[in-house]
Parts: C-alpha cells; structure tokens; sequence
C-alpha cells in the first residue's frame, strides 16, 4: 500500500490535521509504528503512547494535546482502522485461484463461475457452490449443501449434507457445520442414539471462528442468523436458533433448542441452558450462565445469571465474608467468655 495521508482521509471520511503529503505503506500499533506507518486510538488506556509513537498519521475521535502530530479526525477510529486493514489484507492475501487437479467434484455437483478450489477439497452429490466462492485445501462439501456467493471457506472445514450457507460468509479453518446433534435416550439400560435428520441455515455475511462446530437439528433446523459473528471454540447444540449481528464469544456453549436475539452478545465462556429463550440486546458477561429465560436489553453476569448490578452487590459481600467471619468469631469469645 502505498497511499498519502490526504487520500487516506478521503478513504475513511475524516478530516485531516497536519501534513497531507506524508506517504503511508503500511499500519501498525502505537509502539511499533514508523513514520511510514498508521496507527489509531480508540482505547483510552493506550494514551500515554501517542505522545511518543512515530506513526506517520494517527486515526483518532480528538486531537486534543496532539498539536505536533498529523492525525485524522474520526468519529469512530477502530471502524476507520478496519477499513484501512481490509484494503492491507487484500493486497496481502492471495486466495487460490482455479481448480486444483486433486480436487474431487462429484458428477452432479454445481459450481458457479469463478469457484476456487484447493488442493483435496470434495464438494459431494447435488452440492452447490455460488459463484467466487473460494474452497481451501481439504474442505469438504457434503451431498446437497449448498454454499452462497462470495464465500470464504479455510482450510479443513467440513459442511456436511444437506447445509444451507448464505453469501459473503467466512470459516475459518476446522469449523464443523451440521454434525450429529448429541441425542440419546435411555432404553433398556443403554444410551441410544436418536438420528439426527435436520440440518443447518446459516444466512448472509456470518463468520465462524477456528475450531467452531454447529450441530445439524435433530429434525428441523439450527439457525445462524445474518451477520452474525461467531467467535473461536464455540460449541452450538441442535435446534439452536441465533438471531442477527449476535456476538457469540470463544469457549461459550449453547444448549439444544435455545433461542437468542437479535444484537446479543455472549461473552467468553457463557453456558446458555436448552429450550431457553434470550431476547434482543442482552449482554451476558463473561463465564454467565444462563439458566432461566432472560428479557431483551438487559447486562447479566453470574452463575446462575442474574442482573449485572445484583452480582456485583453479591461479590462485594462474598469479598467482606472473612472480616465478617473474624467479627463473628471475636463477638462469640466475648458472650462465651
């Protein structure tokens, strides 16, 4: 990338202070940029390096105390940070391109026009591929799925049959889509399985994170909705239904049949229970664990959840309990004694 400040403020529509004729190559961190570089401020507790960061050009939401520096107003300096990251990657990045020789596309497969597929990939019987969809090496396809346009699929992903994806998704490499939903029942003394015959929707412009896995429904649906976000080793049960641009955070677990709103975040390490119904613009704190349903727009934490402001009343008198046990012990010396 080779671009100068004043057009790089036309890129991400801030207004420019200082030398507009700087020419930026690349982005960087505060402490690590050079004068050819980017950098940003967004976050308030990383203040104190840009007085001494030699960044080329700062994005940040106010030039106060920063008379000395070339900085481009923003109203939102970590989104004007995206932009100029995603015009870096994609000169960076180079997907495969073509079909490769080892690849196995069975005969009644459909593929839309300029598909690429790596090394070892298999798209099965009646699958689907949309039209720029990109397959890296050892991804599978399974018999009719089908897979939208613009999608962006990483190594060792595996869609097994029947899976409907949308356009513009991304998977990162060895996410899960439509395995066996874990159902059993006890009979005769032994854990039989219960076929698992559903399948998965996941809409437009969804990404899952590495090592992700998505249970098929048990015999309907498990549903990702649009623009949903789905982070690193999240586990989602069958029957699951997520609604749109939900954040579901790494290591978080979600129970069979549960349904979450829309604008929902989950933060690390949630457990959500089955059959439970989360509504529109919930956050739930880190390591929560939901056990009853929860109204929209609330911030919950805990274990079993309840309002944020109750739990942290609640840890503030855990905290006092070993004063409140030495008290206890000195008053009952005095009355024994």
């Amino acid at each position: 990338m080779r671009i100068s400040v004043a057009q790089l403020a036309q890129l991400v529509g801030g207004t420019l202070r200082g030398n507009g004729d700087v020419v930026i190559e690349d982005a960087a961190g505060l402490a690590e940029a050079g004068p050819t570089d980017v950098s940003f401020l967004s976050n308030p507790k990383y203040k104190a390096h840009v007085k001494t960061t030699r960044a080329g050009v700062l994005l940040v939401s106010s030039d106060e105390g920063l008379e000395e520096k070339t900085v481009i107003l923003v109203k939102n300096p970590l989104e004007a940070w995206g932009k100029i990251l995603t015009i870096l990657n994609q000169e960076r990045q180079k997907h495969p391109v073509g079909i490769h020789p080892t690849a196995v596309i069975a005969p009644t497969a459909v593929l839309g026009a300029h598909v690429a597929l790596g090394a070892f990939t298999v798209v099965d019987d009646g699958a689907v591929i949309g039209d720029r969809t990109v397959l890296y090496p050892h991804v599978y396809v399974g018999a009719h799925s089908r897979l939208g346009t613009d999608v962006l699929v990483y190594p060792h992903v595996t869609f097994r049959e029947r899976v409907t994806v949308g356009d513009r998704c991304v998977f990162q490499p060895g996410v899960v889509i439509g395995g066996d939903g874990y159902g059993f029942v006890l009979a005769q003394g032994r854990h039989m399985k219960i076929p698992q015959v559903g399948t998965v929707v996941i809409e437009d412009d969804v990404e899952i994170q590495a090592n992700t896995t998505i249970d098929r429904g048990a015999v309907g649906v498990t549903r990702i909705g649009r623009g949903t976000k789905v982070d690193n080793l999240v586990q989602i049960a069958h029957g699951v239904d997520i609604g749109t641009d939900t954040l579901v955070v790494a290591q978080t677990g979600i129970a069979g049949s549960a349904r979450i709103g829309n604008n929902v975040t989950l933060a690390a390490q949630v457990g959500v229970a089955g059959h439970l119904k989360i509504g529109d613009n919930v956050v739930a704190a880190a390591r929560t664990g939901v056990s009853q349903d929860v109204a929209p727009n609330q911030v919950i934490w805990g274990a079993p959840s309840q309002p944020m402001r109750d739990e942290m009343k609640t840890l503030a008198c855990l905290r006092r309990l070993p004063k409140l046990m030495d008290d206890f012990q000195e008053l009952r010396k005095k009355l024994t004694s």
